[in-house]
């Protein structure tokens, strides 16, 4: 079994790197320094990091206002508390006033499967998503985590980064440069498109093996940047393999599947299935076995492909 890894560690490694480099940066948290992973941040800079305490709507004013006094402040929360707490905030304070402002939403999805539906996140990309002026980025895996999170430090303006605390293999090649808008390619085939991002891309290739397996050639794609999307490399998929599966740790309403069915109904309408948590309050469980419940494993997004190539069309 593939070794697996706490992208939340190579965050602060990365953010702890920045920050002996650029005296700018500060990180702006509420309360959450252990859920964060930045207690070696605290240590190394302890006059640069301010604890709000349990109060995200002034986390995010704070950070704004840091960035307004010429600073570089990453907010770390988690997901569920930034987005649904301090929305009004991340629109106003963030967006609107093109504050450059790196949200950092922490455990997002269901990691916290054992504290119920309040603590899971499963909105926060249909949130930010729709804000204008709102980059939204998902990595996959640590090596993708570092590199972008270095790329929004580099980038002005606000962006939310959405991080898990479900630990993922690598899947990524070591030569593999994150830019964001781009999406990856990380298995090729025309049969059909499997597009996935976050802790699902690990499950999307995995499906895919199986796939493979069965004489069904899957293209795997991770659209880590959901806003803004490639829709570029959307389309030739849409194109080339004529049906496509989305595979999102998010409701199936407003997160990667819909951004993706946007573009393809638009410009190339396919056959597509949408996979996620289906507009439901997920019940008090762990992460594993949500996922399971929810078929969100490599055994479901395989059935939902042979249902997908097995369609009939109707007749034109």
């Amino acid at each position: 079994m593939a070794e697996k890894f706490d992208c939340r560690d190579a965050f602060t490694r990365t953010l702890e790197e920045m920050a002996a480099e650029e005296p700018r940066l500060v990180v702006v948290a509420n309360d959450s320094i252990g859920s964060s992973k930045l207690g070696g941040f605290a240590r190394k800079f302890p006059g640069r990091l301010v604890n709000v305490g349990i109060a995200e709507q002034n986390m995010v004013g704070v950070a704004a206002g840091l960035a307004n006094g010429g600073l570089l402040p990453f907010v770390c929360a988690a997901s569920c508390f930034l987005t649904g707490r301090a929305l009004e905030q991340i629109k106003v304070d963030a967006a609107y006033s093109n504050a450059n402002i790196k949200l950092c939403g922490m455990a997002s999805g269901v990691a916290y499967g054992e504290m119920g539906p309040t603590h899971h996140s499963l909105e926060d990309l249909a949130w930010t998503r729709a804000i204008a002026g709102m980059t939204v980025i998902v990595p996959a895996d640590p090596q993708e985590t570092e590199q972008a999170t270095r790329a929004v430090a580099r980038y002005a303006g606000p962006v939310f980064l959405r991080l898990s605390r479900m630990p993922v293999p690598a899947v990524h090649p070591p030569a593999y440069r994150f830019e964001i808008g781009k999406a990856a390619c990380l298995k090729g085939g025309d049969d059909l498109a499997i597009m996935a991002n976050g802790t699902m891309v690990t499950v999307a290739l995995q499906a895919a093996e199986q796939l493979e397996s069965e004489g069904i050639h899957a293209r795997v794609l991770n659209l880590s940047t959901i806003r803004p999307l490639d829709e570029e490399t959307i389309l030739c998929a849409a194109r080339q393999a004529g049906k496509i599966i989305t595979l999102e740790e998010h409701t199936i309403y407003g997160g990667l599947g819909g951004a993706v069915a946007e573009v393809v109904v638009q410009h190339c309408p396919v056959p597509m299935r949408i996979l996620g948590f289906p507009g439901v309050f997920a019940p008090t469980g762990s992460a594993e076995f949500l996922l399971q419940h929810f078929h969100l494993t490599p055994e479901g997004v395989r059935l939902a492909a042979h249902q997908l190539l097995n369609q009939r069309l109707p007749d034109t």
